[in-house]
């Protein structure tokens, strides 16, 4: 038996060995995790996210605020907590920017958004909201989220 044979031979093996290998082990989760937290001791209404409020914001994220405050709050809470059984909250690693950009919030303003990592139902379109108040609320969004680790 020649050496070039025997060589082949065992690449073979060693590739399907590794495709093998990549069926039968689960591939790691890549990015944040869609694992909703634990609202079992939240009561319907409560806050759903603890979190840091920044001692100071930005210009465009203070009007960004006003906007969120008379649009998005009686649904999403106070500071983007989410309310049990109402809606998510916004400063929750799921809406990070490399998962929800800047647009997702135009778009959900817009359109309304169906659901799909909650299960608080579809978000209606959001009447009078234009694509520049959805801009300064993600802004507002974004700087609550990186007060509290979510970049």
């Amino acid at each position: 038996m020649n050496k070039s044979a025997v060589f082949v031979g065992l690449a073979l093996v060693a590739g399907i060995g590794a495709f093998g290998y990549q069926l039968l082990v689960p591939p790691e989760q890549v990015g944040h995790s869609m694992e909703q937290p634990d609202m079992s001791g939240v009561e319907d209404g409560g806050a759903i996210a603890q979190i840091t409020v920044p001692a100071s914001l930005s210009e465009n994220a203070q009007l960004g605020k006003m906007i969120f405050e008379a649009n998005c709050a009686q649904c999403h809470g106070t500071n983007a907590v989410g309310q049990k059984g109402v809606a998510p909250p916004l400063v929750h690693k799921i809406y990070e920017p490399s998962h929800h950009s800047d647009m997702a919030f135009v778009i959900a303003a817009k359109n309304g958004v169906r659901a799909h990592h909650w299960k608080f139902g579809n978000m209606p379109r959001i009447e009078g909201v234009t694509d520049a108040d959805a801009k300064y609320v993600a802004m507002y969004v974004r700087e609550l989220q990186r007060a509290n680790g979510i970049d």
